[in-house]
């Protein structure tokens, strides 16, 4: 481990460097991974944005909840005093008529398609849902656009001194982000006197800080799979527990087709809550004696999500009067799975268009620029990213450039939590990249990093470091017969001063070579090789193509008819990489 260490403190000397060139180590890891200092409060976005990630639980403390487990249900019940805090009762919420979904892959795009719809019928809708992507008020959406700046500055302000008054010596006055974050969007919501709030869970479901919740209209569960385990537990039945936690006494709920263990506990957890719960037909039920839905977002596993979007659309316009539906069937009971099947019905136009119209940046996204084509899906558990390559794969059919060129494929990975990245990473190995690319969620890596993309959970040594492993994986499943790893290899660093290229691969006839940047930024520059006629950085400085591999690469990028780029792993990754290649995101 000697030589890994020493291969961490090379990529952290190489990861300060700041644009002018002069060595920022210090302050790079400071501004990762200690509580910047709280700044006066002004009017301006971006200073509500940094104060707001005050708010960021830091690495240290997040250690010492894990490690103490307190009491979730006081959390929540915390989570209740923050509101009548902030002026509201829980009792205010019912107002919104909120639809509540949660679910482990899914259940974001099902939020996105239930809104839409509900839209196309002129109503006004809120829409809360996390992470972002570019800026943080996208969290937070009227009709389906994020707040302005104006009115994130407004709310926050306001919220945030509403709830300083309670400061003392034995109450902590602040809730955390997320919290403060769902506190905000449901005065939004009421202020702003919506129609309707689809609300996406958080983690979990039964402790979330969305579950203040009393009385949804009607409630959704998206697929279920692994992920969070270290909160929600290390067994899908476990996590379904967590997920049914959301279901009311009444309350109409409706879930996809699951595994037979997790659709048993989603039955039992609905049967002792008095929750009616139903089981969505296929999508092609609904199709059935009609023309075909298409979907705004691609990937057959949105087909789920749409399913289970429209029932929840359906359900909500039902409940609060609206009689324009046929249904075709009644509900009948499942013996298979002894729940009964939600209603099957003719989708009206307004859903129709509303399905066709959905747009969720980042997850299963496809921007063609120029010779590059670049996938960005946001996928994080192993059935996402199993879904996320049935999706690339399909996706490369339809793209296939003429005859007459080279085309090269690009992996570009990032893993964070507790996520197994190994996992992930072998099954994206039969996608077959000519290159795997790994850098940290840092858009830049420089002290001046747009306050929406800080991070104060992690620390730069463990994100550096975080890559460095998922390479070494890579290169485990790659060529478990060729020589020496990245960990005991000898020779020199893998970069000289005021290199961006962190760590490389040495490269075999029958591996995939991989390289490590220290952040989006320069790992984009060196995929795109100044060929996107959108992101235009500076050329990169020699250093970035001292080795065969970046150099032989680069040449080859260059040549090539057409480059394929999937970004994968994270949403953060995803949300970065689309920072720097759609700049009208970030005004």
């Amino acid at each position: 481990m000697s030589r890994a260490r020493s291969h961490l403190r090379s990529a952290l000397s190489l990861a300060a460097v700041s644009a002018r060139g002069a060595t920022t180590e210090g302050a790079a890891r400071r501004w990762l991974s200690a509580w910047p200092a709280p700044q006066e409060p002004g009017m301006e976005y971006q200073d509500a944005v940094r104060m707001l990630n005050t708010l960021q639980t830091n690495a240290s403390y997040l250690e010492q909840v894990k490690r103490q487990r307190s009491d979730p249900q006081a959390q929540l019940e915390a989570m209740e005093v923050y509101l009548a805090r902030s002026g509201l009762q829980v009792e205010d919420l019912n107002q919104l008529n909120i639809i509540h979904v949660t679910g482990t892959k899914g259940k974001g795009s099902t939020c996105a398609f239930a809104e839409r719809i509900l839209r196309n019928y002129g109503l006004k809708t809120g829409f809360f849902s996390s992470p972002h992507l570019v800026q943080v008020r996208e969290r937070i959406r009227i009709n389906g656009k994020p707040i302005s700046p104006e009115l994130f500055t407004k709310h926050f302000w306001r919220l945030y001194h509403q709830l300083e008054e309670f400061k003392d010596d034995s109450h902590i006055s602040m809730p955390a982000y997320f919290r403060f974050l769902t506190l905000m969007a449901f005065h939004v919501f009421l202020q702003e006197k919506v129609d309707l709030a689809v609300v996406e869970v958080g983690i979990g479901g039964a402790y979330d800080c969305t579950n203040i919740i009393r009385k949804p209209v009607v409630c959704g569960v998206s697929s279920l799979g692994i992920d969070h385990t270290s909160l929600l537990g290390d067994t899908v039945e476990k996590i379904a527990w967590q997920k049914g936690g959301i279901f009311k006494p009444g309350v109409p709920a409706f879930t996809v087709l699951q595994p037979e263990g997790p659709l048993a506990v989603l039955r039992d957890r609905a049967q002792q809550t008095s929750c009616p719960l139903y089981l969505c037909p296929p999508l092609e039920a609904l199709e059935e004696g009609g023309l075909p839905l298409t979907l705004g977002l691609e990937g057959d596993h949105q087909r789920s999500n749409a399913a289970l979007a429209l029932q929840l659309a359906h359900c909500w316009l039902e409940r609060q009067g609206h009689q324009d539906i046929q249904e075709l069937k009644v509900s009948r009971p499942s013996i298979r799975w002894q729940l009964p099947l939600a209603p099957v019905f003719h989708p009206t136009s307004h859903m129709r268009h509303g399905l066709r119209d959905t747009e969720w940046p980042g997850r299963t996204q496809v921007l063609r620029r120029g010779p590059l084509t670049w996938y960005l899906d946001g996928a994080h558990t192993a059935s996402s990213v199993q879904a996320c390559v049935r999706w690339y794969c399909q996706s490369l059919q339809r793209n296939k450039r003429p005859s007459g060129g080279s085309q090269v494929h690009v992996l570009l990975f990032n893993s964070t939590g507790d996520r197994d990245p190994a996992v992930l990473l072998k099954l994206l190995q039969p996608c077959q990249f000519d290159y795997a690319v790994f850098c940290p969620n840092l858009t830049e890596v420089s002290s001046t990093e747009n306050a929406d993309q800080q991070n104060f959970t992690v620390t730069l040594d463990q994100v550096l470091l975080r890559c460095l492993q998922h390479q070494q994986h890579w290169s485990c499943l790659d060529e478990k017969q060729a020589g020496p790893d990245l960990w005991s290899s000898p020779g020199p660093e893998p970069g000289g001063p005021g290199s961006m290229l962190l760590s490389r691969h040495p490269p075999h006839s029958t591996s995939t070579n991989s390289l490590v940047f220290s952040c989006i930024s320069h790992a984009l520059q060196w995929i795109s090789q100044g060929r996107d006629p959108v992101f235009q950085p500076p050329s990169p400085p020699r250093s970035l193509l001292s080795h065969p591999t970046a150099s032989s690469g680069a040449s080859i990028l260059r040549e090539a008819a057409a480059i394929h780029v999937l970004v994968t792993g994270s949403l953060h990754l995803v949300g970065g990489v689309l920072k720097l290649l759609e700049p009208s995101l970030s005004q």
